[in-house]
């Protein structure tokens, strides 16, 4: 049974635009070889690596951050590693405000955040 990475607040939520059958090709095509919630997250943090265009700023509680890289943490959770200054922070991807516009590649974050908040 496909266990989902933890998402409560939707409030924060943006709408990408794009229609769940683009959603849908998405996914299908992050996930056609990969099996498990391990793979899956996997394939999706690379789809994502490999599209989202990097770096880019973006305001985390009212402060720019710069989107460096993202990072897949030891407990598979996809995470943006954003700096301000010397400080480092991790945010979960599903959690990172996107700019407006937002940059090339956050089709993927949304197409994951459709994957992520499915029904089990």
């Amino acid at each position: 049974m496909k266990s989902r990475m933890p998402h409560n607040d939707r409030r924060k939520r943006r709408r990408s635009g794009l229609s769940a059958a683009t959603l849908d090709t998405l996914i299908a095509e992050a996930l056609v070889d990969a099996y498990g919630d391990s793979e899956q997250r996997t394939a999706f943090f690379t789809a994502m690596e490999d599209a989202l265009a990097l770096p880019f700023t973006t305001q985390v509680l009212g402060v720019d951050m710069i989107v460096e890289r993202l990072d897949l943490t030891a407990d598979e959770q996809i995470v943006a590693v954003c700096r301000h200054g010397r400080a480092q922070q991790r945010i979960p991807i599903l959690d990172l405000p996107l700019p407006d516009p937002p940059p090339q590649g956050t089709d993927w974050i949304e197409a994951y955040r459709r994957w992520a908040n499915a029904p089990v």
